[in-house]
């Protein structure tokens, strides 16, 4: 069977699904239009992966956990996969949901911390592991989960421990030893910069894990402060595999109807910058690589008339124009410039000057079009 790609509900070349229908025959036509997904995602437009998501969720609701966690197996490894059943198994038991919360990177951070602070002790033992947690999700997890997970999470050289986790993490140290005892062995941490947002009750209990476990002396922190700074200059340029994930989960957002405007200034306001490039083009159709090209290339003019045509307000485009990932650095002297002219482009121009390009983008050659 095959699905339909045209007009019509997803289920046009499928028998009627109802009450009657044969479990087993759902639970075979859920593994193949999962299989099937997998192998042609590249080629689906949006339409076609909505009637998927579509198809997918309904059958969810009429299949087993062995079928439903076989489904979860095969989206898991995908960068593009339905937003909508993603986040349904995500949340689902967790012998269905681990693949994805182990390796799905459709699933954004405050994904992660929605399952983490909704689910079981197992959803958030499974995020712990993942490739890369960032320190927002490590925070969660820190606050909401007992002492194995957070273990994992310690031992999980890629999980970020920073200003959110860094304190919540001392808090839970101060009273358990064994968790106290990781702390040493995490030299990636910048100590210095996290005792510095702490209260001074949580200071005194700093000192005091310091004495006992840490070991915090002038070269582990200055070896922890290099690795930090790397890390954050690693994040100032564009990445192309943090810029997939990132389409991915942006994708994923607008498939569940959740991007907007509230969705845009969040990530500027967590410094989600591959984030913030790929809200701003899909809000706007923008091609992903016509916005890599403004990176690339440094065009400072094109993004801020392109920001302006979203109406984003100044604070919010002065916020994104710091953190999108351009391929330098800009100077303060080049993000006070923008943000001047962001003030005195108004919205009525910026739209004309926008869709201009675009329409001037439509009628060059198919090979050449930027804008889709």
């Amino acid at each position: 069977m095959e699905l339909d790609h045209s007009k019509g509900t997803a289920f046009a070349n499928f028998r009627a699904l109802t009450s009657e229908t044969n479990t087993a025959e759902c639970e075979q036509l859920i593994r193949n239009m999962a299989t099937l997904f997998s192998n042609v995602v590249d080629r689906c437009d949006d339409e076609q992966i909505a009637q998927y998501d579509e198809v997918l969720c309904q059958l969810a609701e009429m299949v087993e956990k062995e079928a439903r966690a076989e489904v979860a197996q095969i989206l898991a490894p995908l960068s593009r996969a339905p937003g909508t059943v993603v986040i349904k198994l995500a949340h689902d038991e967790v012998e269905v949901a681990t693949p994805l919360l182990e390796f799905s990177s459709v699933l954004s951070d405050d994904d992660l911390i929605e399952i983490i602070e909704s689910q079981t002790e197992g959803h958030r033992f499974a995020i712990a592991g993942r490739e890369a947690v960032a320190d927002r999700v490590s925070g969660s997890i820190f606050n909401h989960s007992e002492k194995t997970t957070i273990v994992k999470l310690m031992e999980n050289e890629n999980a970020e421990i920073g200003p959110i986790a860094g304190p919540a993490l001392i808090q839970r140290a101060a009273k358990d030893d064994s968790i106290g005892e990781k702390l040493a062995y995490r030299k990636d941490v910048d100590w210095r910069s996290i005792y510095e947002t702490l209260d001074n009750a949580s200071k005194r209990v700093f000192s005091t894990l310091a004495r006992t476990h840490m070991q915090v002396d002038r070269a582990n922190v200055d070896e922890a402060k290099k690795v930090v700074v790397n890390k954050i200059k690693e994040r100032v340029g564009f990445n192309a595999t943090e810029w997939t994930i990132a389409w991915g989960q942006v994708r994923a957002l607008q498939d569940r109807r959740k991007l907007d405007m509230v969705a845009l200034e969040r990530f500027g306001r967590f410094s989600y910058g591959h984030h913030s490039a790929a809200a701003i083009a899909l809000l706007l159709r923008i091609q992903p690589e016509v916005m890599v090209k403004w990176f690339a290339s440094q065009d400072v003019g094109a993004f801020t008339v392109a920001a302006r045509a979203l109406n984003m307000t100044p604070a919010s485009f002065a916020k994104a124009i710091e953190v999108v990932p351009w391929r330098e650095k800009l100077s303060p002297e080049d993000l006070e410039l923008a943000s001047k002219r962001y003030e005195s482009l108004s919205f009525h121009d910026a739209r004309e000057i926008f869709e201009m390009w675009r329409a001037h983008s439509f009628r060059r050659p198919q090979q050449n079009r930027q804008v889709a």
